[in-house]
């Protein structure tokens, strides 16, 4: 008889840590995803590190030789003619990723993160108007679902998977870890946060926070001087500027899938979208004279905090932004809206009595807040970047942009879990008439 029958069958290793998982739960929850978002974590960290790098070189180059945005049309055809042959499964982009998180059937193919980066870069390199953080999030959630074959997760798993790469993603690019797990939570579907993922967004958020700041990259520093003492008028204020906050965010949303659709009904052939439109911000900036209204503007968004701008920068930066975006150039909205939002405040402060800084600082984060349904997220952003003095204040605009933009989103594929418009405020008064 061999000596493999002689020994008694042993239980095999699937079965042992299904078992282990059945008797200690959360303490197998806690290990599992500690070690799925540290690696998570890593990677995003390392890359948002390298993908910051190379924005930072790649915008001074563009400003040192003003010559290059010539050739931002061609860039335009480039990056279509990539997407149209060989990225048409990740032309969506983030909203691939905010699908992936409601019904996550195919896995998101990893060429989305190189296909994102290179488009990011082009576009900003050329000089359009774009933003970093959809890249962040792109590249991370490309990455990131890459593991749940290996790890054989489940389709409920594969969601929390995704939220934590998105949490990672946002976190790492911005310097907000508590930011980027809010904003993980909140994005997906308006109005519902999936509690089962607050600890892997969390702890993916910070792990890729950290990563970023051991490779020695910086993020930009925001300031606001003052904040006046709590009032009633002064609350006031606060609300009042709210309002213009979300309608701002609403146009911008509105002009984004309004411009989008015009650009495909126009132009039936994609890959020549983006270079029409690389002409028209190519020669909307030889006409203005300054190249202030494209790229991530963060020079413009400094000052202000602290020093008067033309009331129409705002304006400006919106037409640049969806002229650049809606044709197909790649790079995101976040930082734009920053951008129209803080030059917003600060116009704002010609005729609404609070400190200037102030304004800038809730205009920041409330359009942001108004155009993608996530006021909370952007509450928290701003007490990371402006100090938790500012709290009340740019609570109360970020929520009030949020009730004042209406049912709009730059993300089409974020559905609604309780969207506090006006059709939601009139059927839940209806309804508490009736239980009365």
């Amino acid at each position: 008889m061999s000596k493999n029958k002689l020994r008694p069958p042993g239980k095999k290793p699937e079965l042992q840590l299904h078992i282990f998982s059945r008797q200690y739960p959360l303490l197998f929850y806690i290990v599992k995803w500690f070690f799925i978002t540290a690696l998570i974590g890593a990677c995003t960290g390392t890359i948002s590190a390298a993908f910051l790098r190379s924005l930072d070189w790649v915008t001074t180059f563009r400003e040192a030789h003003i010559w290059v945005i010539t050739f931002l049309p061609v860039s335009g055809f480039a990056i279509g003619l990539l997407y149209y042959y060989k990225g048409k499964n990740v032309e969506g982009g983030n909203n691939i990723v905010i699908a992936t998180i409601d019904h996550p059937h195919k896995k998101i193919p990893f060429r989305m993160a190189p296909f994102v980066y290179l488009g990011t870069m082009a576009t900003h390199f050329f000089g359009g108007s774009a933003g970093r953080a959809g890249t962040a999030i792109q590249m991370s959630s490309a990455i990131a679902d890459q593991f749940s074959k290996p790890f054989k997760l489940a389709k409920e798993d594969r969601k929390i998977l995704i939220i934590a790469a998105v949490a990672a993603g946002f976190g790492s690019v911005f310097g907000t870890p508590l930011a980027g797990a809010v904003f993980a939570l909140e994005v997906a579907i308006a109005g519902r946060i999936k509690y089962n993922a607050i600890l892997p967004a969390f702890a993916a958020a910070f792990t890729a926070d950290l990563v970023t700041r051991l490779w020695h990259t910086q993020h930009t520093i925001y300031h606001i001087d003052i904040v006046p003492p709590l009032s009633v008028l002064h609350l006031l204020y606060a609300v009042a500027a709210g309002i213009f906050f979300g309608l701002c965010a609403a146009a911008f949303t509105r002009g984004m899938h309004g411009t989008s659709a015009l650009f495909r009904s126009i132009i039936k052939y994609p890959p020549l979208q983006p270079l029409v439109a690389g002409i028209i911000v190519a020669l909307a900036v030889w006409a203005i004279g300054s190249t202030k209204y494209i790229g991530l503007g963060i020079p413009t968004m400094l000052q202000a905090f602290n020093e008067h701008l033309p009331g129409y920068d705002f304006l400006l930066k919106i037409a640049f932004t969806i002229v650049t975006l809606a044709a197909g150039f790649k790079g995101g909205e976040v930082t734009p809206l920053f951008f129209i939002g803080a030059v917003l405040g600060n116009a704002l402060s010609y005729f609404i009595p609070l400190p200037m800084g102030l304004l800038a600082g809730m205009g920041f984060v409330a359009v942001f807040a108004g155009a993608t349904n996530t006021p909370l997220a952007c509450a928290v952003m701003a007490m990371e970047l402006f100090g938790s003095q500012c709290g009340v204040f740019v609570a109360i605009a970020c929520i009030t942009a949020y009730l004042f933009s209406g049912d709009n989103s730059i993300y089409h594929a974020q559905k609604r879990g309780g969207k506090f418009s006006r059709y939601f405020l009139l059927t839940s008064t209806e309804t508490d008439l009736k239980d009365l």
